[in-house]
């Protein structure tokens, strides 16, 4: 009765969720393409049998990057797919796998357009990193008696209640179909609590630690290091939001209060607001240039506006200190581990429920310092950068605290291996 229910209002709801996206791509028009992979159209795999890898956004495509690369070399006959919900996590996913991996939109959370997925992706192996719920999708799995694994699961204690009360729509998968690989021991036991398989339930950890950083990512620094200004004190704020730039703004002002020569290097998430950053910064009257005009730093330049994607990594490496946008807005924050494992101090806002295992731990360990307001910002970017020793020992921890958790792709491995034909 519960997945009746459910049923009736994802297609209640479809049309909304697909008019949304639809009118989004007049502004971008990445939305448009592949739209119709949203109903599970798209070309057949060539010779069934895929690897099916679900990664939501642009976070996730980068955090699965090691373990597609491990299956890809331990099964280079099997066809990868791998499939993402936004336009950037798609563009990311194609960056990163060019040709080797089939990166497709997931279909909407309806029979007809699972049905349709599974017809022209015949995958043999499903793996959803996280935790995402899609009742219909993980149903078919069930019928289609393919393996599920829920890699780098996540559970929070305030989650437990809303996903028991979800269990009922796929009961049956959840216990036993689904493969849980956890964490941490205390998620493997939260999804034990919600009805999932003991026996099927383990601790592999969280691959977002094995990511590797470019072979060339100092000498990537050192040149950007260059247009900024190599003596001049510079922070780098990455993975920004709307009304987040207001405050990181305000906060840069008072920087500059005291040490005159800051530059501040502001990485906007989307590149739909590029423009919309720039003009921002045009009407508070901030001296700024761009990535794409191609111009270097002047004495006078205030703000490094970076309008071009895929190079926040470079800048990380050529400031100073690091900020991680999506943190003092409620977004959930994006990728603290980037900047640590370059070795910087890292500051963030209090919202990174997205991962607030990995936050807790480099909070704990005094890889990143918490801050709540542009106030708290100002002071802790100026600390920093009146302080090198300080920076050193925080980047030091930070680069610590990654190397010591890495080692789950290769224990996921182990864990995927026996699923397969």
């Amino acid at each position: 009765m519960l997945r009746f229910v459910y049923i009736v209002l994802a297609y209640l709801l479809a049309p909304v969720v697909l008019g949304a996206l639809a009118l989004r791509g007049f502004r971008d028009r990445s939305h448009w393409e592949g739209f119709s992979q949203r109903f599970g159209l798209g070309a057949p795999v060539r010779g069934g049998g895929s690897i099916w890898v679900h990664a939501v956004s642009v976070g996730e495509v980068q955090a699965a990057a090691p373990l597609v690369n491990a299956l890809l070399a331990r099964f280079p006959r099997t066809p990868l797919v791998l499939t993402t919900v936004t336009p950037t996590g798609r563009a990311r996913a194609r960056a990163l796998f060019k040709d080797r991996v089939d990166v497709r939109f997931l279909p909407i959370d309806l029979p007809g357009a699972v049905r349709r997925f599974f017809q022209r992706v015949q995958p043999a192996l499903a793996v959803i990193l996280e935790t995402e719920i899609w009742p219909n999708l993980y149903h078919h799995c069930g019928r289609q008696e393919v393996p599920l694994v829920l890699a780098s699961a996540r559970i929070s204690p305030r989650s437990v209640k809303s996903y028991r009360r979800l269990v009922g729509l796929f009961r049956q998968t959840l216990s036993h179909g689904i493969f849980i690989a956890a964490q941490s021991e205390q998620d493997a036991e939260r999804f034990r609590s919600i009805g999932a398989s003991a026996e099927r339930t383990h601790v592999v950890g969280n691959i977002k630690f094995d990511f590797s950083l470019p072979p060339n990512i100092e000498a990537q620094g050192t040149e950007v290091r260059r247009l900024l200004g190599r003596d001049r004190p510079v922070w780098v704020a990455g993975s920004t939001h709307a009304k987040e730039e207001d405050v990181l703004l305000a906060a840069h002002r008072q920087v500059r209060a005291r040490y005159p020569e800051a530059l501040l290097v502001l990485v906007p998430r989307h590149p739909p607001r590029f423009a919309e950053v720039a003009a921002a910064l045009k009407e508070q009257g901030v001296r700024f240039v761009t990535r794409q005009g191609g111009s270097a730093a002047a004495s006078d330049t205030e703000v490094f506006l970076v309008d071009t994607l895929g190079e926040l990594l470079s800048f990380y490496s050529a400031g100073d200190v690091a900020f991680v946008g999506g943190s003092l807005v409620p977004i959930g924050g994006h990728n603290l581990l980037e900047p640590a494992a370059l070795g910087l101090p890292v500051l963030a806002g209090p919202n990174n429920f997205n991962s607030a295992d990995v936050a807790k731990l480099l909070v704990e360990c005094g890889a990143v310092r918490l801050v709540h307001d542009a106030g708290e910002l100002a002071a802790a970017v100026g600390e920093l950068l009146s302080a090198p020793a300080a920076r050193s020992g925080m980047g030091a921890r930070g680069r610590r605290a990654v190397e010591e958790n890495r080692g789950a792709v290769k224990r996921l491995m182990e864990f995927l291996e026996p699923l397969l034909p």
